[in-house]
């Protein structure tokens, strides 16, 4: 079963994520060589890369459990806006 999740990157380290959800509650999510990467830009989804996430961004994540852990199926993330993304140097 997969589970939708909606957050903020918080940190980037390796092959996971921990996100903050909208309700505050922190996850850390597994990047696995099989998930996926869409860029939304607009009103438009690019493929992307990892290395084209960075802290701030917002994403959609769907993750299927393993074990104690969630491993990302794909990662969909936009940049925050101007002004956030200023403020928080890329990891």
């Amino acid at each position: 079963m997969k589970n939708p999740i909606k957050s903020k990157l918080l940190t980037f380290v390796a092959m996971a994520g921990l996100l903050k959800t909208a309700a505050g509650q922190s996850v850390e999510v597994k990047l696995a060589a099989s998930t996926t990467y869409v860029s939304h830009l607009g009103n438009e989804d690019k493929s992307a890369k990892v290395s084209d996430l960075a802290v701030g961004n917002r994403v959609g994540i769907h993750a299927t459990p393993k074990g104690e852990t969630l491993e990302a199926n794909e990662v969909k993330f936009s940049a925050p806006s101007s002004s956030a993304a200023a403020a928080k140097p890329r990891p």
